[in-house]
């Protein structure tokens, strides 16, 4: 595989119709801007990706309440393959060319983030990743926040790995908790347990379409509202489909059931752990 590919790769995850067709677009930007470079997909579905010759797509099931925790399966799946890993939401776009020569420091690089005590203002919040900065005696003011959409990890000596397995104690902690889409202070809190560095990029190594990045650009006139119109049509065309109205009934219903299912599961799952998850 290392001999097809360069040594990094992009990474996404690609759970349910929508964030499947979303990742084919983004899959063939990276084959028009990026060729060469392989995107590893964790997907529910990875026949939707054999067309790809780009796409390295493997078989996974959601293993939290929600799936945003879910995103260090990636990167583990995509650091077991390659050096490192530029980690990207499925439902960004690249727009234009990825030089082909890009390298990273050891570590972790984001394309932006902030202190995590900054960003957790909300009480329960910051509870929560204090508790864990106590348990694992951080100091929480040299704890960063990372914006999850889009970030690198390489490899330090194994670093990478006593991160992940930070991680993973992090995301049932956080969803015990009800903390469900806390994985950017999950992932400075276990990079610093892991003593993994973690960077914040100044500059843009490539042009990205992110829908929420782009509203403020435009509200701050730092982008024509027109440039990148054709990006929040096909995003909006896939987010909200036409559905009929027993096929809205049904994932109106479906939903919060699948959700309170894993959350039973993973109280009980997690029961072996008690002292850890409860106290």
């Amino acid at each position: 595989m290392m001999s097809r590919y360069h040594h990094v790769c992009f990474c996404t995850l690609a759970l349910g119709k929508k964030y499947r067709s979303l990742a084919l677009l983004l899959a063939g930007d990276l084959e028009t801007y990026s060729p060469g470079k392989a995107l590893v997909v964790l997907t529910d579905d990875p026949s939707h990706f054999q067309p790809c010759s780009n796409v390295l797509a493997f078989k996974h099931s959601q293993q939290g309440v929600t799936c945003y925790h879910d995103k260090r399966f990636v990167i583990q799946t995509a650091l077991s393959h390659f050096e490192a890993c530029i980690f990207i939401d499925a439902d960004m776009r690249v727009v234009g060319e990825v030089p082909h020569d890009l390298t990273w420091l050891p570590g972790i690089t984001a394309r932006s983030g902030c202190s995590t005590l900054k960003h957790n203002q909300n009480r329960k919040a910051r509870s929560i990743v204090e508790k864990v900065a106590h348990k694992w005696n951080l100091n929480l003011e040299t704890v960063l926040y990372v914006n999850e959409f889009l970030f690198v990890v390489s490899k330090d000596a194994g670093k990478e790995a006593d991160f992940l397995q930070a991680w993973d104690w992090l995301a049932p902690y956080f969803e015990l908790n009800g903390i469900y889409s806390g994985e950017g202070s999950a992932i400075g809190l276990a990079a610093a347990k892991a003593g993994l560095d973690i960077r914040l990029d100044t500059v843009d190594r490539f042009p990205f379409f992110k829908d929420r990045i782009e509203k403020i650009r435009i509200s701050k006139g730092d982008a024509d509202p027109h440039t990148n119109q054709r990006y929040f049509d096909e995003q909006r065309r896939y987010e909200f489909p036409q559905l009929s109205l027993s096929e809205k009934l049904v994932a109106k219903v479906s939903k919060p059931v699948k959700r309170f299912c894993r959350l039973i599961q993973l109280r009980i799952d997690t029961l072996k752990h008690f002292s850890f998850y409860y106290k």
